[in-house]
């Protein structure tokens, strides 16, 4: 589904194919072969995107799991804090990249990264807030995540708004360009214009 006016309010789940992983232990893990992202490298490894993976499977195992075509999301739907549940990235990979269990795929004709950049809004984890489960493991259950509302717009306005969000993200994270009150402050503008942009405010 492309959307040519908006902006929309609309469920995740109404957008996109919500695939829930399954499998995939870090003893899994072998030194080169097919590329695979773990739920818990995406809180901890991974920033907004990448096209390259940290870990790799076998080829026999990667037939059994979920995978990431270019532009899918990847989400972690499990931890042990309610700060990294929902934890997302954009697969930019030029091959499929694969995910296992306490994790989910997000497919759309949307735009990857404006909906990586709508998931760390103050509006999406309110909403997530509701839908976790759990005290010890905290789990976001993709049928749960599914029900969470976006605000969407077209696709056009979608790689402006990445544009702007792109270049405050390159501001903040590169610290040899500030000192560390500056770097701060930017990340707290960073914050308030990407809440605003991605509400219409």
């Amino acid at each position: 589904m492309t959307w040519v006016f908006g902006p929309i309010k609309v469920e995740l789940g109404a957008v996109c194919d919500v695939v829930r992983g399954n499998g995939l232990q870090k003893k899994d893990f072998v030194d080169s072969g097919i590329p695979c992202i773990h739920y818990g490298q995406i809180y901890t490894y991974y920033g907004l995107a990448t096209d390259e993976t940290k870990s790799f499977v076998s080829s026999q195992l990667a037939q059994k799991l979920k995978k990431a075509s270019y532009g899918d999301v990847v989400v972690a739907t499990t931890s042990e804090n309610s700060e990294d549940v929902g934890k997302s990235l954009v697969w930019l990979g030029q091959t499929e990249a694969y995910i296992g269990g306490h994790s989910c795929l997000l497919k759309s004709e949307q735009l990857g990264k404006y909906l990586v950049y709508y998931m760390q809004t103050t509006d999406f984890q309110r909403q997530k807030e509701k839908m976790l489960v759990g005290t010890k493991v905290i789990e976001l259950y993709p049928k749960n995540l599914a029900r969470i509302q976006l605000i969407l717009s077209s696709l056009d306005q979608q790689k402006h708004i990445v544009s702007i969000l792109d270049r405050f993200d390159t501001l903040t994270t590169d610290i040899s360009k500030g000192l560390p009150a500056e770097i701060e402050q930017r990340q707290k503008q960073y914050e308030y214009w990407r809440d605003r942009l991605l509400n219409f405010s």
